[in-house]
């Protein structure tokens, strides 16, 4: 007579052959995104209903007025020309956008143009570390969330702009739909999502995974003010403050 494995320990041997890189792969570009979409989600709404007052962006500006008026102006300028060509980039289909360009032809575009906008921000991120270490009183002030998002979100634009050498490698646009098919099967609930990326340079998979600490990190920093883009200005009539002169003549 054979003795056939019980089926709690055919279980455990079929789990005890799945590779390790494949549980890691599985977890950081399977898992891993729904966490952190998870915790920007309740956490940025749970902070706004419990702590109002610290929703927003904090301000310096009566030190070193100039070097922050421009590093906040080109560090907005090039983030949020990267967060729309990766948001648009990513997530739309290539059905869509090859009726009027090529996979290879867009991917040559989302190198020229997100290069540019990198370097824009790039600028822009140093001017604001610079001031913000290298001034004593400004140093002093400055919250640790502050100054560890400032250094994450440094070391995420280096990787970005690392994966541009990597892409002109691979001229044929194969990473670019990787990656895209990667994104659009994390919001269509795609089963296995994490093999579109299994196997990638090292530069695209750490950009991908500090990218989502990011998303997991926004609800406990100063980037929660992202949400509150004051848009409404856009289509707000104008007005203006008049001062009355009070008559005292008859006091």
């Amino acid at each position: 007579m054979i003795d056939a494995p019980l089926p709690s320990e055919a279980g455990h041997e079929a789990l005890a052959t799945i590779p390790i890189d494949l549980w890691i792969n599985t977890f950081l570009f399977g898992a891993l995104p729904y966490i952190a979409l998870a915790v920007m989600i309740i956490g940025s709404i749970f902070r706004y209903e419990r702590e109002p007052y610290t929703w927003r962006s904090g301000s310096s500006q009566l030190l070193r007025r100039k070097q922050l008026m421009w590093g906040s102006v080109l560090f907005h300028i090039g983030i949020l020309f990267l967060f729309m060509g990766h948001f648009v980039g990513l997530l739309t289909p290539h059905s869509v956008y090859s009726l009027v360009i090529t996979a290879e032809a867009k991917q040559m575009v989302a190198i020229v143009a997100g290069s540019i906008a990198g370097l824009i921000c790039f600028v822009g991120l140093v001017l604001l570390m610079h001031r913000r270490f290298f001034d004593p009183r400004i140093r002093r002030q400055s919250p640790f969330a502050d100054n560890a998002i400032l250094g994450i979100l440094f070391v995420q634009l280096l990787l970005g702009l690392a994966t541009v050498p990597f892409s002109l490698a691979h001229s044929d646009a194969e990473v670019m739909l990787r990656l895209s098919a990667w994104a659009q099967g994390i919001f269509t609930f795609e089963p296995g999502v994490g093999r579109y990326v299994a196997g990638l340079d090292w530069p695209y998979q750490a950009h991908l995974v500090l990218g989502m600490l990011i998303f997991l990190l926004l609800p406990f920093t100063r980037l929660v003010h992202i949400f509150s883009a004051p848009v409404r200005y856009l289509w707000r009539g104008g007005y203006q403050i008049v001062r009355s002169r009070k008559d005292l003549s008859h006091g």
